[in-house]
């Protein structure tokens, strides 16, 4: 049974590892150029197939039956070549969204929903939305009827769902919309799955709202094409198996600290043990600023510093499945909280006060360690996601950092 993905753009792909955790079958991925698209359908060299963009509707018209949701959503993400060589297609976008809402506990009956963006996947999220018994529908296109400049006439919306590619990795740090705008909103949900954490996202978490990313309505389509491919009903639970491991295995692990807990060591040993990239953010100020940290201190202030962590924190932590060490002021700035939650677990490398050392860390030799302790440790504690003592040796802290982030 030959299985795989056509598409264009297809080198991050997490199909053939979710697949190979589905079911026992041949999956790969299959890039294609437009004119090569017709050709490969009517040869038949496959089983099953799924498909991305942008050829959701071109596939169309090699089908020689359409299942009801996909002539209901206006394409194709999953095709089964029958018996007979002929080919059905059909849509599991419409399993993936349903689940992203269902699993979130979103309720839909009744509510108003916004739908950012009018691209194919916003016809699935309507078809899902309709299905579920939303009171209204509303499309938000860059020059429709209802844009991005008249809003204001939604406010009331209580579902927001972003359709677009508006703060898609390596565009990390932006939103399609504020959610200020919408004081009535219950639930926002993101296609998106990198990074893990969108800016929408990030502020619909700040306000306590249910909200979901695009990763386990990614698995969940995979899923019911894989239940397709196999002709058997895979168990639900499948899907939020996979969708945590997933998270586990591309999420950052982002140390913090105070100075001289021991980021930096720790975080080569847990690189090593692991198998990542280590990525040191004072590593990356002292190759960008061509001086060593105290010289910047010394010619642009504490301010010119953080403005400088800032930039290279955001620009290490929009990248996947690394471990990262982060200097011990990193949490004095609010602004570093987005960069540091929108990929990564946060853990709170804690040691004892007498253990720290204070030799060349330039704040640490202002401000009394104590001091410092006494500032830092309620920043430390909200940010981080996990606290690993580090008094002991080496492994045993490795250990534990594993145990408790990746178990």
């Amino acid at each position: 049974m030959d299985c795989g993905l056509i598409g264009r753009k297809l080198g991050h792909s997490f199909s053939p590892k979710i697949h190979s955790l589905l079911g026992n079958y041949p999956y790969r991925l299959i890039p294609l150029e437009p004119e090569e698209v017709g050709d490969f359908l009517r040869k038949g060299e496959f089983h099953g197939l799924n498909v991305t963009i942008p050829y959701k509707k071109t596939v169309m018209e090699y089908c020689a039956e359409l299942t009801p949701a996909a002539r209901r959503i206006g394409s194709v993400n999953t095709i089964l070549r029958r018996p007979d060589g002929t080919l059905l297609g059909d849509n599991t976008d419409y399993d993936g969204f349903l689940y992203l809402l269902k699993s979130a506990g979103a309720q839909v009956e009744g509510r108003k929903a916004l739908v950012l963006g009018s691209g194919g996947a916003s016809l699935t999220v309507r078809s899902v939305l309709s299905e579920l018994g939303a009171r209204e529908i509303i499309t938000i296109s860059r020059s429709g009827e209802n844009n991005y400049q008249n809003l204001d006439r939604h406010a009331d919306a209580q579902i927001i769902v972003n359709a677009t590619p508006v703060g898609m990795y390596p565009g990390n740090g932006v939103s399609p919309v504020d959610l200020d705008q919408f004081p009535q909103c219950e639930g926002v949900f993101d296609l998106i799955y990198n990074p893990s954490k969108t800016q929408l996202l990030l502020q619909a978490q700040r306000r306590g709202l249910i909200w979901g990313n695009g990763l386990g309505m990614l698995v969940a389509q995979a899923k019911a094409a894989s239940e397709r491919f196999q002709a058997k009903k895979l168990p639900d639970e499948l899907v939020a198996d996979i969708t945590a491991k997933l998270e586990r295995e591309t999420k950052n692990i982002l140390l913090i600290g105070m100075p001289g807990c021991g980021k930096t060591t720790i975080g080569k040993a847990l690189a090593q043990k692991l198998g990542r990239p280590l990525a040191d953010v004072d590593e990356k100020i002292i190759e960008e600023a061509c001086c060593s940290i105290p010289h910047i201190f010394a010619s642009e202030g504490e301010e010119g510093f953080r403005v400088r962590e800032h930039r290279a924190l955001a620009q290490i932590a929009k990248e996947s499945g690394q471990v990262i060490s982060a200097g011990g002021g990193i949490v004095t700035r609010p602004e570093n909280r987005d960069r540091m939650e929108e990929n990564s677990v946060v853990v709170w490398l804690r040691r004892d006060l007498d253990k720290l050392p204070t030799d060349g860390r330039p704040v640490s030799q202002s401000v009394p360690r104590e001091e410092l302790y006494r500032r830092r440790a309620p920043l430390y504690e909200a940010m981080a996601q996990v606290t690993v003592d580090n008094n002991g040796t080496v492994e045993d802290t490795v250990d534990e950092i594993i145990r408790k982030v990746m178990e």
